[in-house]
């Protein structure tokens, strides 16, 4: 255990900024990860669908639901 600890520590020794800006140094490298996630997100089709597409089609699902509910308009199967 004390060995995986001495490489890791090893690791995180080589990003530069440790006496200047201490442990804010690893910063840039989670906004890039984060930057390529969003990339991913917007323009990687699985299928025929992003992930936004989807996002959106629920999101037009929920507020058609929503409408429907206070308009009193049952489009479910019916529960007797």
């Amino acid at each position: 255990m004390f060995r995986k600890s001495r490489n890791l520590k090893y690791v995180l020794s080589l990003v530069p900024g440790k006496r200047q800006i201490g442990i804010y140094r690893f910063l840039p490298i989670f906004f890039c990860i984060g930057g390529v996630m969003e990339w991913i997100m917007i323009n990687v089709r699985i299928g025929r669908e992003t992930f936004y597409d989807v996002y959106r089609r629920k999101q037009s699902e929920r507020a058609y639901e929503g409408k429907t509910e206070r308009e009193g308009i049952h489009t479910g199967p019916s529960s007797g």
